[in-house]
């Protein structure tokens, strides 16, 4: 890809990405500031779809194994 293409593919992800986040406070589910940088970062790394998704499984599951179980 040439430069002005590459800028413009992240013009357009950079859109997206604010558009899902007023989607997300709409539903009144916002993101919070450290999903932000988690998305950030994955931008900013050029983090792959299967890698963002794999870090966020992970995330995921860490948070369930540390729930407390109901009894």
């Amino acid at each position: 890809m040439n430069n002005e293409t590459d800028i413009e593919e992240k013009k357009a992800r950079e859109i997206r990405f604010r558009e899902a986040m007023h989607l997300q406070e709409i539903e009144g589910n916002p993101l919070t500031p450290d999903e932000v940088t988690m998305f950030e970062m994955f931008e900013r790394e050029g983090w792959s779809s299967e890698q963002r998704l794999e870090h966020i499984r992970q995330l995921v599951s860490d948070t369930s194994d540390a729930a407390p179980k109901a009894e």
